[in-house]
């Protein structure tokens, strides 16, 4: 089957794949996002221990879908991996150290014999959900602003700044993707907590950040979203490899990717959309979590559409633009891909077996009595 695709079909497919997986750990930053609503929804350590067991039942959902995601890029486009990862490690290894934090603090912030005391793997939890996810936005805000890396005639990549990946904080396109993605985490968390807690209080205090987050999360939206449309973007001559600069790019890409962007954009804004509508009002809100969370990851897979899609550099090169980094000189042998192919047809049984193991610790809301009487709570 896969056989028979060309290398150029194959390279699509597996971005493709990465796009839904970017798209799935966009949603699934929800938790890093009630880590920092933590101390605003629960002043009192009753309803702070239902809060973090609400999110650590999810916790390492979202931390397996980030290291699938890397697992997939390492897999199928091995010069991207290597330049991003391998180049700009400061930046990566910051945001694994965050989310090693995250780990740690899940599983000590209540062991018997924990000599720091709750509140310092508290700390720990709000540094994932903060810097954490600002920190990734930045990363992947590179996608669409480049970075300062060469590629030389053995397709050896080289970092050309000191920085390592960290000068990506200092471009305001990526602080203001890293703010939004903020935002949004925290909005889904407060749409997350209306149906995952059995608690007026926790719902109530959880109304508020719904409104409180949506008012700081669309105008960000929007600026992004103007910057993105409006900026230039590199392309590429498939024939020959040539890169240039070409005005509105991602413009272009939008109205040429109906089914990979366009589309999933809009269906994906009306979701988040609908979401907010719904928990706005408060009450149970159902659906409201679900329907922002699948509208997020549509977006997602709409952005990485547009970063890479339409004859479009993948990865920029601001030190030298004919470096950049596109789906045809990044990806993997026509072998490799063709064989890691076959293995991907197991992905939706494991999607399939996530969304039991979702509905089966989800079933009801969580309530203080129920995590006071479990020796395993978090």
């Amino acid at each position: 089957m896969f056989e028979a695709m060309s290398h150029d079909t194959l390279r699509e497919y597996w971005w493709f794949l990465v796009s839904v997986l970017g798209g799935l750990f966009v949603m699934l930053t929800f938790v890093q996002g009630g880590q920092t609503l933590l101390y605003t929804l629960a002043p009192d350590s009753r309803r702070r221990d239902l809060v973090v067991n609400a999110l650590g039942r999810k916790w390492e959902l979202t931390f397996t879908t980030l290291v699938t995601f890397g697992g997939a890029l390492f897999a199928a486009f091995p010069l991207f991996y290597a330049t991003s990862f391998g180049g700009a490690y400061w930046v990566w290894i910051a945001i694994l150290l965050c989310f090693v934090l995250q780990a740690v603090a899940y599983e000590y912030r209540k062991k018997p014999g924990n000599v720091f005391g709750p509140k310092t793997f508290e700390i720990f939890l709000l540094i994932n959900g903060s810097l954490g996810v600002i920190l990734l936005g930045a990363a992947v805000g590179t996608l669409f602003t480049g970075a300062p890396f060469t590629v030389d005639a053995t397709h050896l990549s080289h970092w050309a700044g000191p920085a390592r990946g960290l000068e990506a904080a200092l471009v305001p396109f990526n602080v203001l993707f890293g703010l939004m993605w903020f935002f949004l985490a925290r909005l889904l968390a407060a749409l997350y907590f209306l149906r995952a807690v059995d608690d007026d209080d926790v719902r109530a205090r959880s109304v508020r950040q719904v409104r409180l987050n949506t008012l700081l999360f669309l105008p960000l939206f929007l600026a992004v979203a103007a910057l993105l449309l409006t900026m230039e973007g590199a392309g590429y001559d498939p024939a020959t490899g040539a890169v240039a600069l070409v005005p509105y790019k991602y413009l272009d890409n939008l109205l040429a990717l109906p089914l990979r962007a366009l589309i999933p954009l809009v269906l994906g804004v009306a979701g988040v959309l609908y979401g907010i509508a719904r928990g706005w009002r408060g009450g149970e809100a159902r659906g409201a979590f679900w329907s922002a969370a699948a509208g997020s990851a549509l977006v997602g897979i709409a952005l990485f559409g547009l970063a890479a899609l339409n004859d479009t550099t993948l990865y920029t090169s601001t030190a030298d633009l004919q470096s950049s980094l596109t789906l045809q000189n990044a990806s993997g042998s026509p072998y490799t891909l063709t064989v890691m192919s076959y293995v991907s047809l197991a992905i939706p049984f494991v999607l399939a077996y996530i969304a039991w193991v979702w509905r089966q610790m989800g079933r009801r809301p969580l309530g203080v009595d129920e995590v006071e009487r479990d020796p395993m709570s978090y």
